[in-house]
């Protein structure tokens, strides 16, 4: 059985083969944004035929929006596991900063949300960023009872990590100490984690 077959090593239901691509997908736009992803490499990453992705997903526009619906869903849920989590010693604020942090283990996963949030102008793609954002700030107000400037404040950190993310910061924290020095300020507890996944 090749790499490329439509049916990887054990015989996946539907479901499995739809989360396997979509997986895929979103390390595929984290790494690359959705301009500079193609079918063809999420499909290499999956394991699966190019045609196969095009079956499942329609258009890569279709795929792009299934993987923003999908991280929207993994952050609100590990949002509310937060809020949840009443027995815990921390601050809620420290809380939910923690669970979006630890998003960056699921590879892809706040990065095809930032891809999605620059892309504003798209028809399709736009009005679905704008929603998901505001997703996120109803559930700050809503649901975790943060005050508007709080839950601006909270949203404006949010994006400050993406875009250290996204330019790869940690690749000059030994040898910048200003870089070292914002990377420590914005992960105080987290920068082993972030170092760690960014290789």
């Amino acid at each position: 059985m090749t790499q490329t077959d439509d049916h990887p090593a054990t015989r996946m239901r539907a479901a499995e083969r739809r989360e396997l691509v979509l997986d895929a997908a979103m390390q595929v736009f984290g790494d690359y944004g959705y301009v500079g992803s193609t079918t063809a490499q999420v499909a290499r990453a999956a394991g699966v035929s190019q045609p196969y992705v095009v079956r499942m997903f329609g258009t890569k526009e279709q795929l792009f929006l299934d993987v923003i619906t999908r991280a929207l869903e993994r952050l609100l849920t590990s949002f509310r596991q937060a809020v949840a989590d009443t027995a815990s010693a921390e601050p809620l604020t420290q809380r939910l900063g923690s669970a979006y942090v630890n998003q960056l283990r699921d590879r892809g996963l706040l990065l095809s949300l930032m891809h999605a949030f620059v892309l504003g102008k798209d028809p399709v793609i736009g009005p679905a960023g704008r929603g998901g954002f505001m997703q996120v700030y109803r559930f700050l107000r809503d649901e975790a009872g943060f005050g508007a400037a709080e839950a601006q404040g909270f949203l404006a950190e949010g994006m400050l990590i993406n875009t250290m993310i996204g330019l790869r910061m940690t690749d000059e924290f030994d040898g910048d100490p200003e870089v070292r020095e914002l990377l420590e300020c914005a992960f105080p507890t987290k920068i082993d984690l972030v170092r760690s996944l960014a290789q």
